[in-house]
Order: C-alpha cells, then structure tokens, then sequence
C-alpha cells in the first residue's frame, strides 16, 4: 500500500475498526495480485485468516467479490465505489471536453489528477497515443515526487507539509534523472509555485516529458492538476515550454473558471 500522509487513527467511537479493515482488504487487489487466496489476502493485509475470510464473504454478499471457491477477485461493482467520487465532481463532465480539444490541438496525451497522501490519483485521462510504458486511468497513482502533476499539487502545502510527504514518501529512483534528495525536491517544489507550473523530464520513465499546471478553485487554491505528457526525443525540453505549455496554462485556467 501506499503511504499515508497522515497517521491511521485508533480504534473509537468515531473509529469504525471493521470498515477499515474491509477497506485494507479491497486495496490488497491490484493489477499485480487480481486474484488471491485467502492466506494471501490475510498476509497483505496483516489479518488473522479467519477474519480476512469474514470480510471476503461479506465482499462477496454485498456483490464486490467474487470467488471460484479458492481463489478471489473483485467485481465490477467496486467500480462504484470510485465513480461515486467522480459524479459528486461534476467539474469533471465540465473539464473533459476542453481537456479534449487541447489533445487534439496538441496531439498529446492530458490527464487530471488530485493528491492523496504522498501519492497523485488520476480522476481524468484523455489519450492520444501511447507514450509511457505504464498503463494509466481513472484511479491510477503514481509518486507525487518524481511527476509534474505531483510537483503542481505538492506547492499548493507550506513546506513543512511538503518535506513531511517527502520523507514519507522515501524517494527512490525510477531512471537515472530521478531527483531523490529532499532538499533537491522541496527546491523543485518551491520553483513550481513561484513559477505557477512544472516541468518534469524523464524523472518517471525514461524519455517522458510531462508538463503539468494548477487547476485552482475561487479561493486560489489548487484543486488538481492538468498535465500533457510527451516522447522526450520528439518534444524537448524548450519545445515543450514554448509549444505545450501556453496552451496547458489556458486550458487550466479555463476549467479553473468553472468551480463553484
């Protein structure tokens, strides 16, 4: 799992134990465990046997697991559990057409993203054609660190809140660009929000470039971020200041006007 950008709260009257623990069993699914046995699901998520199998049956009463007696697997009735989030944010429906007609102005794929924890989870990806080796959509995460996105959202914190996800995040290195030291990021962090976008270049994977900008709400605050991704050796770094990013910062601003 993911770390936490704050600690878990203990067990108490407004501490619902089981319903967590029935959430840590959900997120021990992923693309690489879509399957597991019960002992594997106990193990992932530091469960007794018998109670990871009570909550897997419950899962699979309430529709959102489905087993063939061994092995266990989650439906597409989780599915509903994440599009709740999307349909009580409406700006998204909003967003997505202007994040389309900026695909199809820059020939790049776009994609929006909020931060959870040290993590950026995808709420919208409109793409165009394949330039990352990972497969990215809706409820995807990736390390706010090492992303352009991750760096918009990250600014949006005093720097204290900022080193705090840093550490917990423990950076490591993805390619040989990857910054990784703390004060190297915040530094990166503090340029991103003097500047009012980010750049990063083959810090995730090796020949992307992303350039990501600020989606902000009435109070100026930063909401998400919006991003257009590209092929390092056909958009470098100056062309993809001069080229991409006046049409991102555009089309953030447009969809900034929208909020409430």
């Amino acid at each position: 799992m993911p770390p936490s950008a704050t600690p878990p709260p203990s067990p108490g009257d407004s501490y619902v134990q089981s319903f967590a623990r029935g959430l840590e069993v959900i997120r021990s699914f992923s693309a690489q465990a879509p399957q597991q046995t019960l002992t594997e699901v106990a193990e992932r998520t530091g469960l007794t046997r018998a109670g990871a199998r009570r909550i897997l049956l419950t899962l699979q009463t309430l529709g959102y697991v489905e087993s063939d007696g061994k092995l266990f697997r989650l439906t597409a009735r989780i599915l509903d559990l994440g599009f709740a989030y999307l349909s009580s944010m409406p700006i998204w429906n909003l967003a997505e057409p202007l994040m389309e007609q900026l695909v199809e102005q820059l020939k790049e794929s776009c994609s929006a993203a909020v931060l959870d924890g040290t993590d950026i989870v995808y709420v919208l990806r409109v793409p165009t054609h394949k330039v990352m080796s990972i497969s990215l959509g809706v409820g995807s995460r990736l390390p706010a660190y090492c992303t352009s996105m991750g760096r918009v959202l990250l600014a949006d914190q005093p720097d204290e809140e900022v080193l705090r996800r840093l550490k917990l995040a423990k950076p490591h290195a993805l390619t040989r660009h990857t910054v990784t030291s703390t004060e190297a990021l915040l530094a990166k962090v503090q340029q991103v929000r003097r500047q009012g976008w980010s750049l990063v270049n083959q810090e995730l994977e090796e020949g992307l470039i992303s350039l990501a900008a600020p989606i902000t709400n009435r109070a100026g605050r930063t909401i998400a971020a919006l991003n257009i991704s590209g092929q390092a050796n056909r958009t470098n770094v100056k062309t993809a200041q001069d080229h991409l990013l006046p049409a991102l910062l555009r089309c953030a601003q447009a969809i900034s006007k929208l909020l409430p």
